[in-house]
């Protein structure tokens, strides 16, 4: 992979973490400890930082003290389990937007990540590859969306017969069916009420109907049944 410490690229980069960062709390736990202290020392980055640490313990604790804004976190971690951190850290800072790393490609990992309410879903190989992963993981969770790439999308999709989705007790209209295809393209309630030109209320409306429909807990449950269940393309 190519660095280019001068591109316009890595410069916009920058510039777009800054601003969404600014004014936020992060807290970093990563099983690498080069990467987790590479990760901490990008400037936007590290004025974020209110604690880093290697293991699931250490995260949950700084986590319960600082109550930040962000998670990031990898999989891999010297002790405990990153996935199994997001899950908790939800259960602590319930507003937490919760970042993960996956080193592992698998559809096992990418389904436990997402059933652990994971806002936003990145492969370690794809960071630094131009497509934009970190950076729009960052923008996207920030605002209120979700981020699930293409690829890690695939992997959760079902693989048997369409014919075997899940019975649910009311079908979604039209508009509901519009709705969570933007939910699950990472959209905010805001965007998706200037995407259909409604008001933010109603567009809050038809997420809590589609909620109840599909029997889920919250928005980001509901992007994961559609993706699973090939509810949206």
């Amino acid at each position: 992979m190519e660095f280019d410490h001068h591109s316009e690229a890595l410069k916009a980069a920058r510039r777009k973490c800054r601003e969404a960062l600014a004014g936020k709390t992060s807290v970093a736990c990563m099983g690498d400890r080069l990467a987790l202290n590479s990760f901490c020392l990008v400037k936007p980055i590290y004025d974020s930082i209110a604690a880093a640490s290697t293991t699931q313990a250490e995260g949950i604790k700084a986590i319960g003290k600082h109550r930040p804004d962000i998670l990031f976190t990898s999989d891999d971690l010297e002790q405990g389990y990153g996935i199994d951190l997001v899950k908790e850290a939800k259960l602590v800072a319930t507003e937490i937007k919760a970042l993960i790393f996956l080193r592992r490609e698998t559809k096992e990992v990418v389904d436990e990540a997402l059933d652990a309410g994971a806002d936003g879903v990145m492969f370690v190989s794809s960071v630094g590859s131009g497509n934009g992963d970190f950076i729009q993981s960052l923008l996207t969770t920030l605002k209120g969306g979700i981020y699930y790439p293409a690829d890690v999308r695939d992997l959760a999709r079902e693989t048997k017969q369409l014919n075997n989705a899940p019975v649910i007790d009311c079908q979604l209209t039209e508009r509901e069916l519009e709705v969570l295809n933007a939910i699950v393209g990472g959209l905010s309630n805001k965007e998706i009420s200037e995407f259909l030109f409604v008001s933010t209320e109603t567009v809050k409306s038809h997420v809590s109907t589609i909620i109840s429909k599909l029997g889920v807990r919250d928005r980001t449950q509901a992007a994961v049944f559609a993706i699973r269940h090939r509810f949206v393309g």
